[in-house]
């Protein structure tokens, strides 16, 4: 959605229709997930993919009955292996697709037949408020219902950060039910559905790049760093004394800190999409620096250090009264057992286990959901 939003907002300021095509789940497997959308305007000018090419033919054909009969359509397609194939995709599946009718905002007039004219349920001032939270960094989500007794399919919700609400269902308890749905989504930036009184909705969150704390500028600290700019972290290495921490020896770190790290993190209180990575193994740092990411909300907490190394802080830490559910969230050693040898290597193994960690989280939150 983010990258067919400007064209979206675009052409109904020109005063021009359009279908906007949203995929709101896959099964099985698809070459884009939930979220992906796809533009087609009222003169066939197509924007965004919703496949990589094997349902697009279809969705662009049947987006001219959608305009025409202002109905919004869902629908089905299974994406055979063989289909897949034919555009360089192995993947086969089934994506459902929710076709969207769009118009621009009408002046109130005569029409033709001397009626007034007023489309008052144009979406343009809702997107405009969300792409004006995208430019500006700010977390914020987008619902769409899909199905359900109480909205028609399409209707659309903006939530900020704080829960606040842009539109409305019409009833003030489900709009804060649906907010707090939100809410979930935008704190791990996770894209997918919830069923709210007999209804389907599509949240859609979007936040600004998590971040990757890397506490201790030590050897395997440059290769972590290039791995979380890779995954769209905002990197940031944290070390207060070591003179390896420089922009030459960290070229893909966004942001060098000399400050202890338990003070920093303090100060910028890591929030659910974020992970910290302490490497130090060096206890007068590792100890302080964990058991405030501990009080934060960070996602991903891993510690480097051998076995006899981490029991030895989590003696330290249970002495600080840090209940055992609560050290349970630290990784460590850290980074999955790939038999990582090189700085590269243990790179490879901690990002691959932060992406399995979230990704857990998403999976447990759309099941709850």
């Amino acid at each position: 959605m983010r990258t067919v939003l400007p064209t979206v907002i675009d052409t109904l300021s020109q005063g021009r229709s359009l279908v906007l095509s949203t995929v709101v789940k896959v099964e099985r497997r698809a070459p884009r997930g939930a979220g992906a959308a796809m533009v087609v305007d009222n003169e066939g000018r197509v924007t965004g993919s919703l496949s990589g090419g094997c349902i697009e033919p279809a969705i662009i054909q049947e987006s001219q009955e959608v305009l025409a009969s202002g109905t919004p359509r869902l629908r089905t397609f299974g994406i055979s292996d063989e289909q897949a194939f034919d555009v360089g995709l192995s993947c086969g599946g089934t994506v459902h697709v929710l076709m969207e009718p769009l118009y621009p905002p009408l002046e109130e007039g005569p029409s033709a037949e001397g009626k007034v004219q007023h489309r008052s349920s144009s979406p343009e001032p809702l997107l405009r408020s969300l792409q004006e939270a995208l430019e500006a960094e700010t977390p914020v989500a987008l619902v769409t219902a899909v199905d359900g007794p109480w909205a028609r399919a399409g209707m659309m919700l903006v939530v900020d950060g704080e829960g606040r609400i842009t539109g409305t269902t019409g009833d003030a308890s489900r709009d804060a039910a649906l907010a707090a749905l939100a809410k979930g989504h935008i704190g791990l930036g996770s894209t997918g559905t919830a069923s709210v009184e007999g209804g389907t909705v599509l949240i859609q969150a979007f936040a600004p790049p998590p971040r990757l704390y890397i506490i201790g500028a030590v050897h395997p600290a440059a290769a972590l760093a290039t791995a979380g700019r890779f995954l769209g972290y905002r990197v940031i290495v944290c070390d207060p004394r070591s003179p390896f921490a420089t922009p030459e020896r960290l070229p893909d770190a966004h942001e060098i800190v000399k400050e202890w790290p338990d003070q920093y993190l303090a100060r910028v209180a890591p929030q659910p999409r974020d992970a910290v990575c302490v490497l130090t193994h060096d206890l007068k740092f590792d100890v302080p620096a964990l058991a405030t990411a501990l009080a934060s909300t960070a996602g991903y907490i891993g510690a480097m250090g051998s076995r006899r190394t981490h029991e030895r802080r989590m003696a330290a830490l249970r002495d600080q009264g840090i209940a055992e559910e609560d050290l349970a969230r630290i990784s460590s050693p850290i980074g999955l057992d790939i038999g990582a040898v090189t700085p590269e290597e243990i790179a490879v193994a901690i990002a691959a286990e932060m992406v399995a960690v979230r990704r857990r989280q998403e999976t447990k939150l759309a099941s709850t959901s």
